[in-house]
Parts: structure tokens; sequence; C-alpha cells
């Protein structure tokens, strides 16, 4: 890269249509294991105008109620209100059945789920090892909802997307340039006092943590000027179509699939997070300033065909020692993965909203 250059990132709040779909495919996910460990899930959503799909397969040893999942994590959002076109009590339509059998007779045997490419990433620019324009973008979204929700700008509604730029020299983040702040609110509170609010209660909230500022010309909220009708019934929302917000914000490569709706018997979820496991140990323990792991499989192998670690020319020992490291750490067969990172455990639905990766509590997140 350049010695100078920006570089931007953006995240989504909770509400947003495609994180609604997320959230309630992984409260499938979570509902499974809780009642069978050892379920497997594959379960996409899609939400629009007054309506609410839910379709893929599901073995699980006990009956699950999809629809009540559902009902209820449109709930918890904040869809209530009618004039939302879109709430809880929208129709529902579902068609889930078992896993086939001919990708089960993989799986039964300790193999991948699916076969696909995995990339990890880490580097030392913040405290959790996250690319800080990602980092910033995710924090900006969490406190968006949380003014909302706890009604320190009770006008605020469901939905919103957060974006920020930031100026890197030599490698290092140095400024925040831009901040894009999208939101619905009640038509009744104008554009400007809505930018004056957040920018106190939102921006300025955030950025100080992390030693920036911007001005007031360097914020930009709603850009068409207008914008009160968010969520569904504005912007149909799909499962998985948020993948580098769940992942680095663009800063390093993206795997072949999402992450949302999937047990850890895909390795599109398991084999992300077994690579972010390797690259932030790696960069927690000094062997690098920046990792990527890239790892990949094929339909039930147990083991990945490839593992490889790229440091950028920041590794502070030798790419022999990295890789006895990382193998050390963890051995990338699919049954490993699960059993080291505690992957049959009900845990999922926190992932959905402001990224995978970053949140110290967990597993793959650990420093051993």
């Amino acid at each position: 890269m350049p010695n100078s250059f920006i570089f931007t990132s953006e995240s989504v709040c909770a509400g947003h249509p495609d994180k609604i779909c997320d959230q309630i495919s992984d409260a499938v996910v979570d509902e499974v294991l809780r009642v069978d460990p050892f379920g497997r899930v594959a379960v996409e959503t899609m939400v629009g105008k007054d309506q609410i799909f839910m379709a893929g397969e599901v073995t699980s040893a006990k009956p699950i109620d999809y629809e009540k999942i559902a009902r209820r994590e449109i709930k918890r959002l904040g869809y209530t209100d009618p004039k939302f076109g879109f709430t809880d009590l929208s129709p529902l339509a579902l068609n889930i059945h078992e896993q086939s059998k001919e990708i089960a007779q993989g799986v039964d045997e300790l193999g991948a789920g699916d076969q696909g490419m995995m990339f990890g990433f880490a580097c030392d620019e913040t405290s959790n090892y996250m690319p800080l324009p990602i980092e910033l973008a995710h924090q900006l979204a969490m406190r968006l909802d949380e003014v909302r929700e706890k009604n320190i700008l009770p006008y605020l509604r469901p939905d919103g997307k957060t974006q920020v730029s930031v100026q890197y020299r030599n490698g290092k983040p140095v400024a925040v340039t831009k901040v894009v702040i999208a939101v619905p609110h009640r038509e009744d509170v104008a554009l400007h006092d809505v930018k004056v609010d957040l920018m106190s209660k939102v921006v300025s909230f955030v950025l100080d943590k992390y030693g920036f500022s911007i001005g007031a010309k360097d914020l930009i909220v709603n850009g068409t000027g207008v914008w009160h009708l968010g969520g569904p019934a504005s912007d149909t929302g799909v499962t998985g179509r948020k993948i580098v917000v769940d992942t680095y914000g663009g800063f390093a490569r993206v795997g072949g699939g999402a992450f949302s709706g999937k047990d850890a018997t895909k390795v599109d979820r398991s084999g992300a997070y077994a690579a972010r496991f390797i690259a932030k140990n790696i960069v927690a323990h000094g062997l690098a300033k920046k990792a990527e792991v890239r790892l990949a499989y094929s339909i039930g192998a147990k083991k990945s065909l490839m593992q490889e670690i790229e440091t950028f020319d920041t590794a502070t020992t030798s790419q022999k020692k990295i890789k006895d490291f990382a193998n050390q750490l963890i051995d990338t067969s699919v049954v490993e993965i699960i059993e080291k990172l505690d992957l049959r455990k009900s845990q999922f639905l926190e992932t959905a909203s402001y990224g995978h990766f970053g949140r110290p509590w967990f597993t793959w997140e650990k420093i051993v």
C-alpha cells in the first residue's frame, strides 16, 4: 500500500434488515444446540414488507418452534409499530426440512459439511487486534442502538448504518477523516437536530475513547436529507448478505461463505473462527504485527486442504516458527476446531450483530 491512504469500513445496526435475518437464523442455531449439541442447522431467513420467510435444513433431536423464535427476535429488535410496515406479527412462511443424507454422510464421519475457503486476520492497531476502521464502525453501530434502546435519543427508529474513513500514514492510522451515519427517525424531529445529537451522543462519545475527533463538517447524516421509514418495508433483508461487516470491513480477504444460520460442522463458520484464532494469537504473541491465515476444505474432508499464513513483511521471527506455533495452537481438522473452540454450545445469536470478531469472550478470540 502507499505511504498515505484512506481506508473506509461500514457496519450496520442490529435492526438492519439483513441483520434481522442473521439474528433469526442464529437464534435457530442456538435453540437447536440448546436441545441437541450435535444438531445440524442451515437456515436462511428473508424479510420484506409485512412478510417473513424461513427455509433450510435442520436435524434436531427435539422439535423447534421456528415461528416463536422469529417473532421473539423481531420484537426484541423493536419492530412492533404497524407504521413500520413490518412487525413481530407479520405473516410467516416456513420451508424447513432435515439435512440431506448425502451431506450428512460426510459430516457423520467427522468431515466438513461443505467445501470452501476461509480467512482469518489480526493486526496490532487496536487492543482487540481488529483493523481500526471496522472497529470504529462497529462501536458506532452499537452506540447508535444503545441511545435508541435506552431512550437517550428516543426519536430514533430501528435500522441504521455507520461508516468510518481512517487516514493511514506509513501503515499506521493517524486520523478519522469522515463518519457517515444513516438512521431513520420520527418525522417531527429536524435533521439538523438529529445531526447535533448524533455528534455529541454517538460520534464524539465513541471517537474520544480511541483518541480521535472530527468536526461537524466531517459528519454526514442521512445523505439524501430524509429518512423516516427504515426496516424491511423499505429494504428487503436476507441472511448472510453482510459478510464484509461480519469479518474485517474489507481490510482483509473475505471467504466464500457467510456464517449465520449454520452450525459449526459448516466450515464457512468454524474454519473462519479457527483462522481468526490463529491470526490473533500470532499477533498477540508478538510473532508479527499483522497476520492473515488461509484455510480451505472439501465436503467430507476431515482436515484442511490449505493452511497458509501471510504476515505482510511484519514477522519478528521465521516463517517456520510461526507455522510451528500455529500447528501447536490448534489442529484445523473439523472435529478439533469444534472441540477446541467449544462450538457445540448455544452462543451464536450474539455474533449476528456488530461482527463475529473482536469481542474477547468468544472462544475464538481467546489469547492462549
